[in-house]
């Protein structure tokens, strides 16, 4: 017998607005383009690292950094009831730190808006605490559009994923490390050029 790994695929195909004007789309958010702009992709649970998120906003501003964070799509789906929750932790957590307005919902949106955010933004953090996988909607999303992607280790070995090549990855669950890893890419573009080509 013979195993293969077939990956899900993205949900969202790469398609932009008519027109669409990544200056123009960013000033919609109230941003400029020299603004740090991380998005988050998918619905938030307890396996997605939304503490690790905010702990990484909040170290990135306290670097001086004009950082926001752009969480597209809905927030939450209906299938766990723990989720909603686990969202107004975070919410809490992201008052508490004082970030309320370093922080973008977009709420649902279609396809190709989902593509426009994915496009204004310069980095997708997924801080999953489980580690990559394609298993992961989100994750597929990102790497179709070209995204470079801050995430964690898999559990087991993925010859796809490339530290360095296609992603950029840091242990589960430690903040500090993810923000450094933020920081990093923020600071060099052409890491930044090698993960996106690479995803």
């Amino acid at each position: 017998r013979r195993a293969a790994l077939i990956p899900i695929g993205s949900n969202i195909t790469p398609s932009l607005p008519p027109g669409y004007d990544r200056t123009v789309w960013r000033r919609g958010y109230g941003l400029t383009q020299e603004t740090l702009l991380l998005c988050y992709f998918g619905f938030l649970n307890a396996s997605k690292g939304g503490e690790e998120l905010v702990a990484t906003l909040e170290a990135l501003v306290q670097q001086g950094r004009d950082a926001h964070l752009l969480m597209i799509g809905g927030a939450v789906g209906a299938s766990d009831a723990t989720n909603a929750a686990y969202l107004e932790a975070v919410r809490q957590q992201i008052a508490a730190r004082g970030l309320e307005r370093r922080v973008i919902w977009t709420g649902y949106l279609s396809q190709e808006q989902v593509s426009a955010a994915f496009a204004a933004a310069d980095l997708c953090v997924l801080p999953y605490r489980d580690g990559i996988s394609f298993r992961r909607g989100s994750l597929m999303a990102a790497l179709a559009h070209g995204l470079p992607i801050v995430s964690t280790y898999p559990q087991m070995p993925l010859a796809e994923i490339e530290h360095g090549g296609n992603v950029w990855l840091v242990e589960a669950g430690k903040a500090l490390a993810l923000a450094e890893a933020v920081a990093r890419l923020a600071d060099d573009a052409a890491l930044r050029q090698r993960l996106s080509q690479g995803a």
